[in-house]
């Protein structure tokens, strides 16, 4: 079910770059987000049975969600779809910093170097190999710090609570949606526009309805159960191999040439993303011998 989801999102941000050609970013959060409640908000009669801080928790999950996607979705507009798709992978490296900072555990000496690996990576891909970060992967990078810590709390939130997956997806729902409203209304009119109508807009349309189905309500639902069932550094090796469909599907779709450097410098974030995840060694029989028992 993960690796269904590393396609579907590896995937989105070339459908999100083709839906801004047709709504702006903040209208585009609200929209996709908007449906995403309504067709959930039937999950939302278990909250009856949430307490108070089960309730803050999930606040504060949405919240760091809103920032993960306007970060996202104003990067993915001002950077190439492949650079967002790898860029984001480096969520893997930072969760087990993350999860030291919030839960204690320590990263293993591997954790240590696949940091070290993906910082070069990254290197190698921003702007065919130069120091200078343009503003679109500057908030990629931002996106994915917010994704790491959003797990983390997120585990939290689904360790300590019988709420099920769709209960929490539809409370983030609704707080993305409600903030990206707020956000546009306050801070930029602009991008708060008529929707696209049906006829003569149909690749959007498109475009959105995936985005609901597939990038929303699956993946979160998806991320969610998973997120109850491990730990928050295993979950996030569903980035590993995230950024290599979307680069991908950003060539075969969306025509963009990727040079030799950036698709080096992308498979190193890979691999070290698979170095921080994967348990290695007795680690590992330890860990499966726990889970059998």
């Amino acid at each position: 079910m993960l690796l269904v989801v590393a396609v579907v999102w590896g995937t989105s941000y070339g459908v999100v770059k083709n839906a801004l050609v047709f709504y702006p970013v903040l209208g585009l959060l609200t929209l996709r987000f908007g449906m995403t409640f309504v067709v959930l908000s039937p999950a939302l009669r278990h909250l009856r049975h949430a307490d108070a801080r089960t309730l803050r928790g999930l606040f504060i999950a949405g919240v760091l969600l809103l920032g993960i996607f306007l970060c996202e979705t104003f990067g993915v507009l001002l950077t190439r779809a492949a650079n967002a798709a790898f860029l984001i992978s480096l969520c893997v490296v930072m969760t087990p910093l993350v999860e030291w900072f919030l839960l204690k555990r320590k990263p293993a000496r591997m954790e240590w170097g696949a940091v070290a690996l993906s910082l070069f990576g990254a290197w190698l891909l921003a702007d065919d190999g130069t120091f200078v970060f343009n503003p679109g992967d500057a908030l990629i990078l931002a996106a994915a710090f917010l994704r790491a810590l959003n797990v983390c709390v997120t585990k939290r939130v689904m360790r300590d609570s019988v709420l099920p997956a769709l209960s929490v997806t539809a409370v983030q729902s609704g707080v993305v949606a409600v903030g990206s409203a707020a956000v546009a209304l306050l801070f930029a009119p602009r991008q708060w526009q008529h929707v696209p109508s049906f006829a003569g807009h149909t690749p959007f349309w498109i475009s959105m309805f995936y985005l609901v189905l597939a990038c929303t309500l699956f993946a979160f639902f998806a991320q969610n159960y998973a997120i109850k069932r491990s730990s928050p550094t295993r979950v996030a090796l569903l980035m590993g191999s995230e950024p290599a469909f979307g680069a991908l599907f950003a060539c075969l779709w969306l025509g963009e040439r990727i040079p030799v450097t950036a698709w080096v410098g992308g498979g190193l974030i890979v691999v070290a993303s698979m170095l921080a995840t994967v348990r290695w060694g007795k680690a590992a029989s330890v860990q499966l011998s726990a889970g059998s028992a």
